[in-house]
């Protein structure tokens, strides 16, 4: 990474948010049960899934629900567009939704004439910037502050260089209570869906899906199979879990419980599929299900805390979303499950016990079986496994390898042929190995404790 301010930057950003998720798991003693418990309460669920969606479906059509059932995510985007279309909908806000994003929903309504307004301030930012989320709740947590101040300056005016935080929130507040004002409509994503009770519940910190389904008198919520509950009681597992793992607070702001439409309006719930049943019936990927999208293990992930999600080229990124990527689309996502260290932390962190970085190596295999990998990856994976199965081999070719890369021009690494490079910038060569330096300080260390080298004492 050439901008190595930002990459350091970014990193510590995250690591901030990790460190606090680390404070407050561990001011609960209860934290590994209820871990355990979200875990056990999602396999359950999953196991029985298409009797819990049934029992949701009743009881949210008797609460006076629409639900509708998506496929794919072309069906999801046809059924949004034709209950706006039914309505004479031409202006909608939205709340921050994963699902939408994967579904590339804005596009699509606005590719139909519809106007689309993303009001969680950081999924609104990155939309003005015609750039996708880098985070599932931090969207917008690789931009600075002052690249927002000129994003406000270009878009809505605000004076040019003033990078307040507080000034650049109420611009924010203001030009985005227009749109809520104006809007006929709201969508929301699902954070939970309860099959006892037919009801959804949505988790925001800015109020904004409240105000977005409040003024409209049309809701439409939009979620994953995978995000159904068997009973109101068991909510209260994750609500302590999911603010906790993804920001380091007791609770998210405001946790909205919505059953059946406000008076004289409607709800729609749109259920959606797109390759979960697949990844359902798969033993090795289902646990992946699991998913809160609490974003804890891309804020533990070392990859992913110093590259930036931008860089995995995939709705969701970091450890969760290279699991479930290569799952949607193997042949294009087949490096996803190699941008990993297998350092387990994303394991460690995750608040239902997905084993992530056991999944990211399964995944290895099977795209190698699967042939998916490129030719030139294979043979340079061989060669690199006759190195490292060679002791003198290995030590020649990292000694060989040091000294080339300290007198050797840069020109002969980073050209336009090596596409690797052109993104990377090679560690500076160290002066000896870290066998080398393990026996030197090895020798420094028995020669400090030596007693030829301990002071002679003056007898009395």
């Amino acid at each position: 990474m050439t901008d190595q301010q930002r990459a350091h930057w970014h990193d510590g950003a995250l690591w901030f948010v990790r460190q606090k998720r680390d404070r407050v798991a561990h001011a609960l003693p209860e934290w590994e049960r209820l871990r355990a418990l979200a875990a056990q309460i999602k396999a359950h669920t999953l196991a029985d899934l298409p009797r819990y969606l049934e029992e949701f479906e009743r009881n949210a059509t008797a609460l006076g629900a629409v639900v509708h059932w998506a496929r794919d995510a072309k069906e999801h985007n046809e059924i949004v567009h034709c209950i706006l279309k039914a309505n004479q909908v031409q202006k909608v806000v939205k709340s921050k939704s994963m699902l939408t994003e994967e579904c590339h929903l804005n596009p699509y309504l606005e590719s139909q004439g519809i106007e689309v307004v993303d009001t969680d301030l950081g999924e609104w930012i990155v939309q003005l910037r015609g750039e996708s989320p880098s985070h599932i709740v931090l969207p917008a947590i690789h931009i600075k502050k002052e690249e927002v101040s000129d994003t406000f300056h270009e878009h809505i005016g605000t004076p040019k260089g003033n990078a307040d935080p507080t000034f650049l929130a109420r611009a924010a507040r203001h030009e985005l209570r227009q749109r809520f004002m104006n809007a006929q409509a709201g969508i929301t994503g699902v954070n939970f869906a309860i099959a006892e009770t037919g009801g959804i519940v949505v988790c925001t910190n800015e109020g904004n899906a409240d105000l977005g389904v409040s003024l409209p008198r049309l809701h439409i919520a939009c979620m994953g199979l995978e995000k159904l509950i068997p009973r109101l009681v068991d909510l209260a597992v994750f609500t302590r879990l999911l603010a906790r793992s993804a920001t380091g607070q007791p609770i998210t702001t405001y946790t909205s419980h919505f059953h059946g439409p406000q008076t004289a309006g409607q709800l729609h719930i749109v259920l959606v599929d797109n390759g979960r049943t697949d990844i359902r019936a798969n033993p090795v990927y289902q646990e992946s299900l699991q998913c809160i999208r609490c974003g804890a293990c891309m804020n533990t992930c070392p990859v992913y805390r110093r590259s930036g999600g931008h860089s995995y080229s995939n709705t969701v990124p970091g450890p969760i979303g290279s699991v479930l990527a290569p799952a949607a689309n193997p042949r294009q996502n087949y490096s996803l499950p190699y941008a990993c260290t297998l350092c387990g932390s994303c394991t460690d962190v995750c608040p239902v016990k997905i084993p992530l970085h056991h999944q990211l190596l399964a995944w290895r295999g099977e795209l190698a079986e699967r042939k998916l990998i490129p030719l030139s990856k294979r043979l340079s994976m061989k060669l690199a496994r006759y190195v490292f199965g060679n002791p003198w081999l290995y030590r020649f070719c990292g000694k060989a390898a040091r000294l080339s890369l300290r007198i050797l021009p840069r020109w002969l690494t980073h050209h336009r042929l090596n596409v690797w490079a052109r993104q990377r910038d090679l560690p500076e060569a160290p002066q000896h190995s870290f066998r080398e330096l393990y026996q030197i300080r090895s020798i420094e260390a028995s020669k400090a404790k030596s007693p030829a080298s301990a002071p002679i004492e003056k007898g009395n």
